[in-house]
């Protein structure tokens, strides 16, 4: 009788462990359920906030495949769409409501990790509903949640840990990793950035460069930049104090961001049309395409306030970013029988790609991430890679080629293409840089989102960075 009393105490304490309680059993939308494991639940760091998580193991073998932690950026934007429109195992439908397995997601060669960072995105929420953050806080909760994911996941704890995002991962990346190479429990092998903010300096300078030479801007205003921005063969179109440069930027600002171009891939369309306007959609106001509120930078500071004040009129602000359509996804994540398969909290807010409240209150405390970088260089251990798709406006590829220049690294193999196999034959991905323990990689004809717009290359890309083969 002792011996069943037992058994059945450790079954009920087996059946509330994190991982079994988390384990995602059934998704609605798939025809046909996964092979692999997969886990959706809650990573509880400091002041109570809970970072909601969704772990795809690997198709390949999660036991000694390595894990790879994936952020989107924003800051406020979900690492959900990342999984659901880039490259998890599963693809989010037009009709929001059908999914269909991605033949080039990255768990088939790692676990990945997906966490909607900070509290306030997607489905993570606070317990005191405060989402004011900045980025200290932020690298040290997502320490915080890795460190509690391995403590509820013990087996993984041994593999390769890499960390990877985009955009404003830029930022989360570097400082996360600066905390993680401190804890020897941690075994991190190498980062990856995708279309990162790496220096708004060199970010803002190197958009007009790319701008007027993708035929944007005209030889008038082409030529009052040149005169009013540039001293001594040195331009400045970051900070300049000079009215006359101030207003020519601006005319930049308008044609980049307001003129109804897709800013996060120059030669792609926006879904349903260009609409430059404010509208109110069930009972949400909803911005839509006017301006790169997502990128910090001086030009946004009155949208910005503008953007502060329209939110305290309403209960809500939706802030989409432009050219995109996150429809299919917030149908899918909001409806009540898949919150329900991925064990999402009644405290949780409704699902939203992006969230105004954490944007707008956010605290950008890193103009540049130059010391994180030259700190996991000067280790001689990790493997880095900085990655852009070449018609990205947000966050542009020149930037961050001068970017990883200016950190002075060793060059190992000169600028060259790279190649890679799709079903018409050998292809040339774009071009690669390698220097000691980085590499700089374009992605040919990829905007923002590369795994979306260049699926097999980015696949391709990913598996030469986690299996350390040359680009």
């Amino acid at each position: 009788m002792q011996v069943l009393l037992l058994c059945y105490f450790l079954f009920l304490l087996s059946a509330d462990s994190a991982p079994t309680a988390d384990e995602v059993t059934y998704l609605p939308g798939l025809q046909k359920q996964p092979s692999f494991r997969h886990y959706s639940g809650y990573l509880s760091v400091a002041d109570g906030k809970h970072l909601h998580y969704w772990f795809v193991e690997s198709q390949n073998d999660p036991a000694s495949d390595p894990v790879v932690l994936w952020l989107n950026g924003g800051p406020g934007c979900s690492s959900l769409d990342g999984l659901l429109t880039e490259h998890g195992p599963f693809l989010i439908q037009d009709d929001g409501v059908t999914l269909q397995y991605n033949p080039y997601s990255w768990n088939k060669i790692a676990n990945m990790l997906y966490l909607e960072s900070p509290a306030g995105v997607g489905f993570s929420y606070s317990d005191d509903r405060n989402y004011v953050t900045n980025d200290t806080e932020v690298s040290m909760n997502n320490y915080l949640a890795l460190k509690e994911f391995f403590h509820l996941f013990p087996e993984f704890s041994k593999n390769e840990l890499f960390l990877t995002g985009e955009s404003y991962g830029g930022i989360y990346i570097p400082t996360l990793a600066e905390r993680v190479m401190e804890d020897a429990s941690l075994n991190l092998q190498g980062v990856a950035v995708g279309n990162g903010m790496s220096s708004y300096e060199m970010n803002d300078n190197s958009l007009v460069y790319f701008a007027y030479y993708h035929g944007l801007l005209g030889s008038r205003l082409w030529t009052r930049l040149q005169t009013f921005c540039c001293r001594n063969g040195t331009c400045n179109f970051y900070n300049n104090q000079d009215q006359n440069c101030s207003d020519s930027v601006s005319e930049v600002q308008v044609i980049v961001y307001s003129s109804g171009l897709n800013m996060y891939n120059l030669y792609a369309s926006c879904p349903g049309g260009v609409s430059q306007r404010v509208s109110v959609d069930r009972g949400e106001l909803v911005i839509r395409d006017l301006g790169n509120s997502f990128i910090h930078h001086p030009w946004t500071q009155l949208w910005n306030q503008k953007l502060r004040g329209l939110a305290s009129l309403h209960l809500s602000v939706r802030l989409d970013p432009p050219c995109t359509n996150s429809t299919p996804s917030s149908l899918y994540l909001n409806n009540p029988y898949v919150r329900a398969a991925l064990h999402i909290s009644p405290k949780a807010l409704e699902w939203v790609i992006c969230s105004s409240e954490v944007n707008l209150n956010y605290g950008r405390l890193y103009m540049d991430v130059r010391k994180q970088y030259l700190k996991l260089l000067s280790a001689l251990k990790y493997r880095v890679l900085v990655y852009n798709g070449d018609v990205d406006m947000a966050c542009n590829f020149m930037g961050d080629e001068w970017f990883v220049e200016s950190l002075h690294q060793q060059v190992e193999v000169q600028r060259r293409p790279w190649l890679y196999n799709d079903e018409d034959g050998r292809q040339v991905g774009g071009f690669v840089k390698d220097f000691d323990n980085i590499a700089f990689l374009t992605v040919k004809g990829s905007g923002h989102m590369v795994p979306s717009d260049k699926p097999i290359a980015a696949f391709t890309m990913f598996t030469r960075f986690i299996k350390r083969q040359p680009y």
